[in-house]
């Protein structure tokens, strides 16, 4: 049996040095590509959880809706109480919102860091919470600012929240009736002054 020519040898040798740095480069991809796909994920259950701040009860009262966000053993915290459990998640939510006659509520400057199937999350959120003509301030507004953080985990129906707390920043306006002085609901950040005879 004879050798290969040496120009072969450095050709196949070349050759498996190129698909190993492929293999590489491919491995590479893939988790990249996870890690996107995972973090698209997570985005898109808080905003589906943002939206359904607003929309949850459009058409009454949803008893089956924090199933689509939420672990089965989350724990939520807000300035207006907390929820220990998916269970009551439905009624807390709806509760708080027939305070007043509509809410819209904004999302934005996400920070999402997964690590495996669990995420740590933070979100700065902006809301306005419109009262009933019969509230505090008939027509007018309840604003609130703030950022929630918290952690979501990956489930076989995909990812869900575990852990969710919104810290209140600032707000002006009336807060909701029945509920907690507002001045409860602030920081120790000055609460924004308005001219006279507004």
């Amino acid at each position: 049996m004879t050798s290969p020519p040496l120009d072969r040898t450095d050709a196949l040798s070349a050759l498996h040095s190129e698909l190993d740095s492929l293999r590489s480069e491919l491995d590479s991809l893939r988790a990249d590509f996870g890690a996107l796909a995972d973090r698209a994920a997570v985005a898109e259950l808080i905003d589906r959880y943002i939206t359904l701040l607003d929309t949850q009860d459009d058409h009454g009262f949803d008893p089956a809706w924090p199933a689509t966000v939420f672990t089965p053993d989350c724990r939520l915290e807000f300035p207006v109480g907390a929820v220990e459990g998916r269970d009551q998640a439905a009624a807390f939510h709806h509760d708080r919102k027939s305070r007043f006659a509509r809410t819209h509520h904004l999302a934005a400057n996400y920070g999402i860091h997964v690590s495996g199937d669990t995420a740590r999350v933070r979100v700065h959120l902006i809301a306005s919470h419109v009262h009933h003509e019969d509230g505090p301030d008939p027509d007018g507004r309840f604003d609130i600012g703030g950022y929630s953080e918290g952690e979501a985990v990956r489930t076989p129906g995909g990812w869900r929240l575990h852990r969710w707390r919104f810290r209140l920043l600032w707000s002006d306006g009336a807060g909701p009736r029945p509920g907690p002085d507002p001045r409860e609901l602030r920081s120790s950040q000055p609460r924004p002054r308005h001219p006279k005879g507004r």
